[in-house]
């Protein structure tokens, strides 16, 4: 974007469930040269945003410098200025206690173009994600939302208490636990009956939500005993009665686990959603990343060659992607391969063939090299074989193969990276105990897993799960000193979320086996 053409998108970000986010909130994220976000917005929707867009933390934190609101809109007219496509990022709504419109008149004042993109707003979603409707029939037909944590400046409140303790059948403060006090004070001292259900949910939509029930008489009392804190919803009113039989996040089977996915994207955001599906909460740590080869050259022959080959031997699905790129932008297509046998590493790797109008003639029972070695080697006796795979593929399937007799051809048919991620927020997680399990789905994801989050990573891992596609990936866990917790019986990215449910929630995995 040239100077003079910059934009600031005042975006909600919803309430944390990344799922929550809106197709326009994710346009506009994927498009920015700037994200300026705060505290409660879930750092997984950073990873919509292009590389180099760049991330900057506005929120505030205990006992770190943060920036005030006219900080932050001096901020915002800055990085426009530039001619940068900027969002500001705000949990939940930015127009529902989220001081959009402080920032979009400074932004009119300076004669910036804003867009403001709304979100899912916490005072709904977070009582939803607790099985309780704002709203029902023959309970509750008015609701009012309400501020906790009103101006300090003020010095006088502009709530009316005496009006509001009588009105609104349901009452939703957001940011008012550190008022929990005052909030119950003064809704019995206008004449709320003592016995008012009231829920206090916090971290609403995370993997750490947490529900606590009581009643205005002993909500303190039961939030005290708790230890219950920020950031919470509370929600008062004959409503809350509906959530023992409306809660239904709790009885997802990877409720409240988070969990963190190595797989490079896309290939990853399927497991990401399966996991997602199932109510875990899942970081995207995509510890490699998948690039074109140094030459095309060696590719670019074995595809004019294709013909010639008795076999190819795809053992991944990104084999297949950059072959089929190489044998389009040499003018050919799928007839070059009529006379030529089609061996699959596994059901990703012959789905990815599928959709190019190839079905493999060979799919190993199980899915690791040295199977498809025992499966073909007495047919590829004398045979041209073409393995076109990672360049830092194992060599152990083309070593075997040779044993048959097989002429075999390896190609790199692209690299597999580490990824340029720093670990960072993630190390505070796992320091925090925060992070249920990490999945390694081959040896490199493993290996730059270690280099990236650094020499702690054997303690901190300690205190997690470890879970392992397979046998191959777990003797690369073994070999750093590390503990495997979980192994997937099939070796395919179903088989470890499987193994995943089986682990965390043996109940449900036996019950979905006996359907």
């Amino acid at each position: 974007m040239g100077r003079g053409e910059g934009k600031v998108y005042l975006v909600g970000a919803g309430p944390g469930d990344v799922g929550l986010l809106t197709l326009r909130a994710r346009e506009c994220l994927a498009e920015a040269d700037a994200v300026v976000y705060d505290r409660l917005v879930n750092p997984e929707l950073l990873h919509f945003a292009p590389d180099h867009c760049q991330k900057i933390y506005v929120g505030k934190t205990p006992g770190r410098y943060s920036p005030g609101q006219e900080d932050i809109s001096r901020l915002l007219v800055e990085l426009a200025g530039r001619g940068w496509k900027v969002v500001r990022l705000k949990g939940g709504d930015p127009f529902v206690f989220g001081r959009g419109g402080e920032e979009a008149l400074a932004l009119r004042e300076a004669g910036i173009p804003f867009e403001v993109v709304p979100g899912v707003t916490a005072a709904t979603a977070v009582p939803a994600y607790a099985g309780i409707p704002v709203t029902h029939r023959g309970l509750a037909s008015t609701v009012a939302f309400i501020t906790g944590n009103e101006d300090p400046a003020k010095g006088e409140s502009h709530i009316n208490w005496k009006e509001l303790a009588r009105s609104a059948d349901t009452l939703v403060f957001l940011m008012g636990m550190a008022n929990l006090s005052q909030i119950v004070s003064q809704l019995l001292l206008h004449g709320r009956a003592p016995d008012t259900p009231v829920a206090l949910v916090r971290w609403g939509s995370r993997a750490e939500q947490e529900t606590l029930v009581g009643t205005l008489l002993n909500i303190e009392a039961r939030a005290q005993q708790a230890s219950f804190s920020n950031p919470a919803v509370i929600i008062v009113g004959e409503v809350v009665k509906l959530r023992d039989k409306l809660a239904w996040w709790e009885h997802k089977p990877l409720a409240g686990r988070r969990i963190v996915v190595t797989r490079p994207h896309p290939q990853g955001e399927a497991m990401v959603r399966r996991l997602g599906a199932l109510g875990a909460e899942v970081i995207r740590f995509p510890t490699i990343a998948i690039a074109p080869p140094d030459d095309w050259g060696p590719l670019d022959r074995a595809v004019d060659d294709a013909e010639n080959f008795d076999w190819i031997v795809f053992t991944s699905a990104n084999g297949v992607q950059y072959f089929w790129e190489r044998l389009v932008a040499r003018g050919k297509d799928a007839r070059r391969l009529a006379g030529v046998k089609i061996a699959a590493i596994g059901p990703a790797t012959a789905e990815a063939l599928a959709r190019r109008g190839i079905t493999a003639d060979h799919l190993p029972g199980e899915y690791v090299a040295e199977a498809i070695a025992r499966d073909l080697g007495p047919k590829v006796r004398g045979k041209r074989v073409l393995l076109p795979r990672a360049d830092i593929a194992r060599p152990a399937l083309a070593e075997d193969l040779r044993r048959w007799g097989a002429e075999v051809a390896e190609i790199a048919a692209y690299r597999t990276v580490k990824s340029p991620l720093k670990g960072e927020g993630l190390r505070h997680l796992l320091e925090a105990g925060k992070i249920s399990a990490v999945t390694f789905t081959s040896a490199s994801t493993v290996r730059n897993f270690l280099e990236i989050i650094g020499p702690e990573a054997d303690s901190l891992l300690g205190r997690t799960a470890i879970a392992s596609i397979g046998p191959i990936t777990s003797a690369e866990v073994r070999r750093a000193g590390l503990k495997v917790s979980i192994e997937a019986e099939v070796y395919t990215e179903e088989g470890l979320v499987a193994a995943l449910l089986a682990y965390f929630a043996p109940r449900y995995e036996q019950n979905r086996e006996g359907r």
